[in-house]
């Protein structure tokens, strides 16, 4: 219980909400102590509207965006204000202004999260009726407020620098972890192949969203800074990305598997554990991290690499070397993928241990700048979402319209806080109409059991210091839910409010009756808006996630394939075909989840989507297979079989990405298809070369064979998995035109 209650005051959540939770009540108090509540009302604002924008990564990234919020957050309260006494230039700058705000989610996530505070301080103008120098002065406190949030953030930012990063490692151990437990659950012979699968796909995009805040962070930071905990942190993260791949790498058909080896259960058994105690290994690692003490190795990795090893002895002995062949083959790449995981997992240790030359990694990131995402903020970004095809446009069009008119609803109705609708609106409204439908039922429930919650609290007492002390940790629990389980998050949000009204007015029952009935309407709004205003459906989109996924296959199978022709170092355009690979098949998944909470009517051809998302991981898996064997392994030339089999399979991708655009594109000529049966059958023959040879003592041989088995076996299933990708492709299309 303890051990969970310290993770959670450590967590980013908590730690960001304490930032905001402080910055806030600090003003508020001393300015109350100077009989000068509004004033302090107002900075707490201005803290509250900064604090959205503060997103880690780099520094100097970190402060322009708090500072631009801020701006904004000043600018629209005094803009908006001024112009509330005159409709007719009220609702054309309103319009603009909450479109061009909208619009800045075009240029990534920094920049959306500086926007809604843009729009927080939209809703918020409407709140008091300042007018001339006194509105000058609220403004100017707004950005005071903001000035004095960013002074707390740095104080943090400097006090744990390390934190953050130290954290989203753990997470990053973490899902990894759970990663390779999903592998091993796939050895159980009753195994539930189609739903763990799923659950690695969920898994997969988690772990991208992780990647890409570790990238940002460290990479950026790496240019400015030498430190030894950032150089070291770069080296887990990269190992990290490794252990990935590994875990990927282990493609085989575990169908044949386990006919294979039914009566050599042992067998299974002994690998299984293996792979399980590598992720046990994982979560020590990420538990020793987030304690902050120094990692000891407690497991016994090594003695289970030799269990293994003892039952593939057994196991040949058994059955007989010529029987034995083919499973012993698949039994020594399975110990060769240990071996490597183990070698990774003894970097980490070295890591946090103290233990590792920073020296021997020195040139591991070399041009690792070419990973990062760019980040440009061209008005040209702007410029070409100007039209219906942009989903910015269309979100920053549909928000628009849906806040004008739940300003109007609130100024023509007996609404007695209109700018809560809006809030309400702001907060919920989502590109997507899945999330904005799953926002807008937390936000009611959560509002509606706040009210409940701070009725029974205002009943039983009404002391002031009681209510303070109360409406801090609500706040400062709203604020450490929010992103995590939004429900939560709007309950404490609700108590707090109501609290403060508890404070400042005697109504308090006609707040919470009110807060309840404005965010209904807001919900209600959102949600109807998400509907019927130029929707962003997931069917329409999926197309082109697909059409990413398979392309990225495609480039990582030529990366593949020219390593495996030429050897040397591992290339940086092949480890970023990897990067892509991975990302891509993340974002595929990741909008199978939107689609599947769009209303049924919108998703069309979900199953065959899954199905294309789950062939595509399957590939991008026995391609890894490939990759990493060739990495580790000193393998012969590239045979012309090969290079064969990878040009029928990249042309089998190309149709299906020619499919998906409506574009012709060239079917196997006979000659090619000749040259490709011709190909296989030289691959089966090797194979069957092999079951007849001395396997006694040529070491460099046995080294060869495995190589061939391995090879061979995945170029059968890339060909075929490519294969089953253009059917399914072309039968996604069929349907979609029917």
């Amino acid at each position: 219980m303890l051990y969970q209650i310290r993770k959670f005051i450590d967590s980013t959540n908590f730690t960001n909400a304490f930032k905001v939770t402080l910055a806030a009540v600090i003003p508020f108090i001393v300015f109350a102590r100077l009989d000068y509540s509004s004033i302090g009302f107002t900075v707490a604002l201005g803290t509250i509207m900064a604090f959205p924008s503060d997103i880690h990564g780099n520094l100097k990234h970190k402060i322009n965006g708090l500072l631009v919020a801020v701006f904004l957050g000043a600018a629209c309260t005094l803009l908006i204000s001024a112009c509330s006494h005159h409709p007719w230039v009220l609702y054309p700058v309103m319009g603009i202004t909450l479109f061009f705000l909208s619009m800045l989610s075009a240029y990534g996530q920094r920049a959306n999260l500086v926007s809604f505070s843009g729009l927080i301080a939209i809703a918020l103008a409407f709140s008091h009726d300042y007018k001339g120098w006194d509105l000058i002065m609220h403004s100017v406190w707004i950005a005071v407020g903001g000035l004095f949030y960013i002074l707390i953030s740095l104080l943090f930012y400097f006090i744990r620098p390390k934190r953050y990063v130290e954290l989203q490692t753990v997470d990053c151990i973490r899902l990894t972890s759970k990663y390779l437990k999903l592998r091993g659950d796939l050895w159980n012979i009753d195994a539930n192949k189609s739903k763990i699968i799923e659950k690695q796909l969920h898994l997969q995009v988690e772990i991208n969203a992780i990647h890409e805040n570790l990238r940002e962070f460290l990479i950026r930071n790496n240019s400015s800074s030498n430190s030894n905990h950032n150089r070291k942190m770069l080296i887990v993260f990269t190992t990290m990305v490794d252990i990935l791949e590994l875990a990927l790498s282990t493609a085989f058909d575990y169908d044949k598997l386990h006919k294979k080896f039914a009566e050599h259960q042992k067998v299974l058994a002994t690998y299984q554990n293996l792979a399980y105690n590598l992720a046990a290994s994982l979560k020590k690692i990420a538990r020793s991290i987030e304690k902050g003490t120094k990692y000891t190795s407690r497991h016994s990795l090594l003695e289970d690499l030799e269990a293994l090893q003892r039952v593939i002895a057994a196991y040949e002995q058994n059955v007989g070397k010529v029987e034995a062949y083919e499973g012993v083959l698949m039994l020594n790449n399975m110990l060769h993928y240990a071996e490597r995981q183990i070698e990774k997992i003894k970097v980490l240790e070295r890591v946090f241990s103290d233990s590792i030359n920073l020296q021997d990694y020195k040139n591991r990131n070399k041009d690792i700048e070419k990973f990062l995402t760019p980040q440009n903020y061209r008005w040209n970004t702007l410029v070409e979402n100007l039209s219906f095809s942009s989903t910015f446009f269309r979100h920053s069009l549909r928000m628009t319209i849906t806040l004008l008119l739940g300003y109007i609803i609130g100024q023509f109705l007996p609404f007695q806080n209109p700018y809560w609708i809006l809030l309400t609106i702001v907060v919920i409204m989502r590109p997507g109409y899945g999330l904005t439908k799953q926002r807008s039922i937390e936000r009611i429930l959560g509002t509606v059991l706040g009210g409940i919650i701070a009725f029974g609290f205002l009943y039983i007492t009404n002391n002031h210091t009681i209510l303070g002390v109360l409406c801090v940790i609500s706040m400062l629990l709203g604020f450490t839910f929010s992103n995590t389980n939004y429900k939560i998050g709007a309950t404490f949000v609700t108590i707090y409010v109501i609290f403060i009204y508890g404070i400042l007015t005697p109504n308090v029952n006609e707040v919470i009756q009110y807060r309840i009935l404005d965010t209904l309407v807001g919900a209600v709004l959102s949600f109807t808006a998400s509907y019927l205003l130029w929707p962003s459906w997931e069917f329409l989109n999926v197309r082109t996630f697909l059409e990413k996924a398979i392309a990225a296959n495609r480039e990582y199978l030529l990366e593949i394939s020219v390593f495996y022709n030429k050897k040397g170092e591992v290339t940086t355009s092949y480890k970023l075909a990897r990067k892509h690979a991975f990302i891509e098949i993340g974002n595929l998944m990741a909008s199978f989840q939107r689609m599947i909470q769009e209303p049924k009517s919108k998703q069309r051809q979900k199953s065959q989507v899954f199905k294309l998302a789950v062939l595509n991981h399957t590939l991008l898996s026995s391609l890894a297979s490939i990759g990493t064997y060739v990495q580790s392994h000193k393998t012969t030339k590239a045979s012309e079989a090969f290079n064969i089999v990878v040009n029928t399979v990249v042309r089998n991708l190309d149709q299906a990405i020619a499919v998906l655009n409506n574009t012709k594109s060239d079917l196997l000529s006979e000659e090619e298809r000749t040259k490709l049966e011709v190909s296989f059958s030289e691959l089966k023959s090797i194979r069957a070369k092999e079951l007849h040879e001395d396997l006694e003592n040529d070491v460099d041989f046995k080294l060869k064979l495995e190589e061939a088995q391995l090879v061979i076996e995945q170029l059968i299933w890339l060909t075929n998995l490519s294969e089953n990708i253009l059917k399914a492709t072309i039968a996604l299309k069929n349907k979609n035109v029917e």
